[in-house]
């Protein structure tokens, strides 16, 4: 019930600066945020590759409307590689990072696809470079068609690139068999986007029922699926998809969202799964914050506890 206000307040200019200056706020976002800035991300990163995790790490920021704000974006991510890389971190890709084609230019007018390809170009070239990868997050349902245009596009110099799925969208089952070929690396996760029911399936069994039909043709592929879940029913049923396929661990991995279930995350990588957790940093977190509370009324009530607490 909570799902649908909070992801329209995830919109609203004034509940934002309402929750962004609440002097509280902060606190509770390092649950789901590693930092500011670049050497918090490689930080947190590097606390997890030493538990034996891997990482992907998403710059924070998206729906960019400005062309010096893209291209500081790409920068970040170039930087950032160049950090994980002397940190030690991206030898055999233990360290990547996720990137929205909006925080690099997509949503710009006019040439905004090109430009978010040039820039996610770059980002790949100084990934390649650290002997790592990237993965193009997806968003809302209206970028899809682009994304995995540029998605196309980049894999011509790096095949290695990953794309996302969202199985709450009614489409995705038939995007996981176009994508499940040999060396097609496929993050398939539930969706957190207000999508509208043309589009997109309504209640949560529907998107359960349609994200295990999913990864059971992510995992009969050719590919290297990665099942974004936190779902501990649908993680025990990717586990049993893999080895009904004939998959052995290590051809594909399990992927968490920092902070949110780190025992799981750890029991799974101690039982010889790779597991990948998704760490953003930056200090645009608002829309990434809001997202996290209506994916999981957990998140909700552990921010409202909070508030109670240090209020």
């Amino acid at each position: 019930m909570l799902r649908q206000p909070l992801l329209q307040m995830s919109k609203s200019a004034r509940v934002r600066h309402l929750v962004e200056t609440a002097p509280v706020t902060r606190a509770v976002v390092k649950r789901f945020v590693a930092g500011d800035s670049a050497a918090d991300a490689v930080r947190a990163s590097g606390a997890l590759v030493g538990s034996g995790r891997l990482v992907t790490i998403d710059h924070l920021g998206e729906d960019t409307l400005d062309l010096t704000q893209a291209r500081a974006t790409r920068e970040a991510y170039v930087t950032l590689l160049e950090r994980l890389s002397d940190a030690g971190l991206t030898q055999d890709g233990q360290a990547e990072v996720s990137v929205k084609l909006s925080a690099v230019g997509q949503a710009l007018e006019g040439d905004g696809e090109k430009i978010a390809l040039e820039h996610a170009w770059d980002i790949c070239q100084a990934a390649s470079q650290a002997g790592t990868t990237v993965t193009l997050d997806m968003e809302d349902h209206t970028t899809t068609d682009s994304t995995l245009s540029v998605l196309r596009e980049l894999r011509g110099d790096f095949p290695w690139v990953a794309a996302v799925l969202q199985a709450y969208l009614h489409r995705t089952e038939g995007d996981c068999r176009d994508l499940s070929g040999e060396g097609s690396r496929v993050r398939l996760c539930k969706g957190a986007y207000d999508e509208p029911e043309s589009v997109a399936f309504g209640s949560r069994a529907e998107v359960d029922a349609s994200y295990v039909r999913c990864a059971k043709v992510l995992m009969q592929g050719q590919g290297y699926p990665m099942l974004a879940t936190h779902d501990p029913r649908l993680v025990d049923i990717g586990g049993a998809l893999a080895a009904r396929a004939g998959r052995t661990q290590g051809s594909y991995e399990f992927q968490m969202l920092y902070g949110i279930r780190p025992d799981e995350q750890q029991r799974l990588a101690d039982q010889g799964e790779k597991m990948r957790v998704y760490v953003p940093y930056g200090d645009d977190w608002y829309g990434y914050f809001m997202r996290r509370l209506a994916e999981r009324p957990a998140n909700v009530v552990f921010f409202l506890r909070s508030l109670a607490t240090k209020g």
